[in-house]
């Protein structure tokens, strides 16, 4: 069996892939479509934005020690 087909006979055993999301799809409007795949989208921005700063900060170089002016 290939993997295309069995992946699609997945889905149409599966309760939520069969029967629910094609019901959302009936009962949602495109307009709410779009909001709630916006919603996602920036769902995922900032997600991103945590994983950008805390990259940002275990990036920064240390300074180890203080710097002290000898004569």
């Amino acid at each position: 069996m290939e993997e295309n087909t069995s992946g699609a006979a997945a889905r149409n055993n599966c309760v939520v892939c069969g029967m629910i999301l094609p019901m959302f799809d009936r009962l949602w409007s495109e307009a709410t479509n779009d909001h709630f795949r916006t919603a996602r989208v920036e769902f995922l921005k900032g997600i991103r934005s945590l994983i950008d700063s805390r990259i940002e900060h275990l990036s920064r170089e240390e300074t180890k020690g203080t710097r002290v002016v000898v004569e």
